[in-house]
């Protein structure tokens, strides 16, 4: 049975990544600052919450995921008055205000690091990481075969001899959640942004954070960096959700705020886990970023998407990109023909009942970017080579003009350089126009969340086409169609409401979705 409505449960978050998304001084980096001057432009386009991706003090060496001090705003970003005002204003405007929390590790400029780095093996100080001895008469091999997400070794070896554990990049040592330390400057830093007033945290690796006893080694068919159907034992430890009991205890004390979980997790059983009442809200649910344009294949991937947060009595989430990912458009096979899917698969996921997830730029039908390797930052790209890096999903938003970097910044030089062809997709550019892509994202948002068609959670599907499909959301009557074949389609009865791309002799053309009631 669903737990109790809450305002996050149909909630359309946007994802705001910090760095791309608006520049107020001119270094070239978003801020807090560019987010509170554009508030009025997402008030315009109808969402609920924001994500608000790492602000705090880091050095940088992934981009704000290597955290210093969880409890401050880098100087980068601006200050913690900004953040403030900026949460003020946006909540003044009806938006709730949601940020990442990084409880797998911190940067190694950290001072629990230095001290650390200063201590001897053993010491309480190097307890709050894992640090182990090498194997091998030495010691000069790694204390097991665990690979990084990003690539190369899992693990670095310092001065003294010792190794410690890197998840990720060298530069964000894995802390020990089996010392009481670590979990208490974890509650320490949520009370401190929630009696700053946000309204909740996307927890970033979820499933990580626990490691097993012992640190066996990896079976050598996992998928190193990506979800893998073999046992992985850096991730998915059972006793993970001990931590998000104690994150759910600190919440409960918060009424009306939430967590989300970025949760890698393939095993509907597992996964659904950190779904219980006293875990989190949410889990992110990666099916659709997962599967392909294929109607057999999207179907499977919502009804799978469906059944597990049902069975935790949760809202299912929906999400089509973020900042780790490529982007819809590019996914979809790029140019006019990913524009047309990207479009369409807005309509699908934004009729499903649940919380969705939109990333920063998708409502323009903005694409990768092809970038030159020497503009590359992201450290994944740099272990692993470009085709695995994430900064062609990351450069900065167009918002006006005609040339770079139109309106994100007033310095030239943008963090990531923008494309010239992104003149005809500007927030600008595409206002006014009827047809564009963020003309039908503002639509499509304004309608689920006033008109009466959208209610229900449960899904009732219609038989259709070879290469299509139509539901229909029971209570509401709302249906939904998807003509993923090559060939236009006759429609279900019914009033259109809105199309991804205008209908053909009242037929759904190809690459297209529709809503009817």
């Amino acid at each position: 049975m669903k737990r109790d409505g809450a305002w996050w449960d149909q909630a359309v978050f946007y994802q705001v990544y910090v760095r791309s998304f608006a520049d107020s001084d001119g270094d070239g980096v978003g801020d807090l600052e560019g987010i509170r001057g554009k508030l009025g432009y997402l008030e315009l386009l109808g969402v609920d919450a924001l994500w608000l991706t790492p602000f705090y003090r880091s050095p940088m060496a992934d981009h704000g995921y290597d955290i210093a001090d969880p409890r401050d705003v880098d100087p980068m970003f601006g200050t913690l008055g900004d953040f403030d005002v900026l949460r003020t204003e946006a909540h003044k405007r009806g938006i709730k205000v949601t940020i990442d929390v990084v409880p797998n590790h911190t940067s190694n400029t950290h001072a629990w690091f230095k001290s650390a780095m200063a201590a001897p093996p053993g010491s309480p100080e190097r307890d709050r990481y894992i640090f182990r001895d090498g194997l091998g008469k030495r010691g000069d091999q790694p204390p097991n075969n665990w690979v990084s997400a990003f690539g190369g070794p899992a693990w670095t070896r310092v001065p003294d001899g010792q190794w410690y554990l890197h998840l990720f990049s060298p530069q964000q040592p894995d802390l020990n959640w089996t010392n009481h330390e670590v979990a208490a400057d974890l509650e320490r830093t949520l009370r401190f942004w929630l009696d700053h007033g946000v309204d909740g945290f996307r927890v970033d690796v979820a499933h990580g954070m626990a490691k097993p006893p012992g640190l066996p080694d990896m079976d050598p068919r996992v998928n190193a960096m990506g979800p893998s159907e073999f046992y992985d034992p850096r991730f998915d430890n059972d006793r993970v959700h001990e931590i998000h009991q104690m994150i759910r205890k600190v919440l409960d004390e918060y009424p009306g705020t939430m967590a989300v979980g970025e949760i890698w997790v393939t095993d509907e059983e597992r996964l659904a886990r950190y779904l219980r009442p006293d875990e989190l809200h949410l889990a992110f649910n990666f099916r659709l970023v997962l599967t392909h344009f294929d109607a057999d294949a999207l179907r499977t991937a919502i009804e799978r998407s469906l059944a597990v947060p049902k069975s935790a009595g949760a809202s299912a989430t929906w999400t089509l990109s973020n900042h780790d990912v490529w982007r819809q458009v590019s996914r979809y096979g790029g140019g006019e023909r990913g524009v047309r899917r990207a479009r369409a698969m807005a309509l699908v996921e934004l009729a499903l009942p649940g919380t969705v997830y939109l990333y920063n730029g998708e409502e323009l039908g903005l694409g990768n970017v092809d970038l030159p390797l020497e503009a590359l930052a992201d450290p994944r790209a740099k272990t692993s080579g470009a085709e695995f890096g994430r900064d062609a999903s990351r450069v900065p938003l167009p918002w006006e003009g005609d040339l770079p970097p139109f309106g994100f910044s007033r310095n030239p030089r943008t963090w990531l350089p923008m494309p010239a062809s992104w003149a005809s997709v500007t927030v600008e550019a595409q206002l006014e126009d009827p047809a564009s892509t963020l003309s039908l994202y503002r639509r499509a948002i304004e309608i689920r969340k006033t008109h009466k068609a959208f209610g229900g959670d449960e899904l009732e599907w219609y038989g259709a086409p070879a290469g299509c499909f139509a539901f229909r959301r029971r209570g509401g009557g709302l249906v939904c169609a998807l003509n993923t074949s090559a060939s236009p389609i006759a429609l279900p009865p019914g009033e259109v409401l809105l199309s991804s791309v205008p209908l053909v002799d009242g037929k759904l053309p190809p690459d297209a979705a529709v809503w009817l009631v």
